[in-house]
C-alpha cells in the first residue's frame, strides 16, 4: 500500500474511495510512568514513552491500511497523524487519510 502526505501522486491519475482511518490508545506500565516522572526532575529523553508511540504509530498505520484494502484502495494520499494525551501515561494515534483507486 502506498502512502503519501501529499494530494497527489505524480503520473497516477485515481478516484476517491474515502476517509480511512485507525486509531489506537496506549500507556506505559505503572512502573515506567513512575520512572519517567522522576526522570524528568532531571531531564533527558523518556524512552519508554518513545517507544509506546512509536508502536502506536505502526498500529494505528496498521488499522489505516486495514481500512484502505477493505475499501479496494491501491493507496492512501493526504496521509496525517494526530495524537492526544487521554490519561496520565497514555496516549491516542490516529493515522487517517484518503484512500484512492488508481485507474
Amino acid at each position: 500500500m502506498l502512502i503519501v502526505t501529499t494530494d497527489n501522486i505524480p503520473g497516477k491519475n485515481f478516484e476517491v474511495l474515502g476517509l480511512v482511518e485507525g486509531n489506537t490508545i496506549q500507556s506505559v506500565h505503572l512502573g515506567k510512568d513512575i520512572m519517567n516522572s522522576f526522570k524528568t526532575l532531571v531531564g533527558g529523553e523518556l524512552t519508554s514513552y518513545n517507544e509506546m508511540m512509536s508502536s502506536a504509530r505502526s498500529l494505528a498505520t496498521k488499522r489505516m491500511v486495514e481500512n484502505a484494502e477493505a475499501l479496494g484502495a491501491d493507496a492512501i494520499v493526504c496521509a496525517r497523524y494526530s495524537s492526544s494525551s487521554v490519561a496520565q501515561g497514555a496516549a491516542e494515534i490516529m493515522a487517517y487519510g484518503t484512500a484512492v483507486k488508481f485507474i
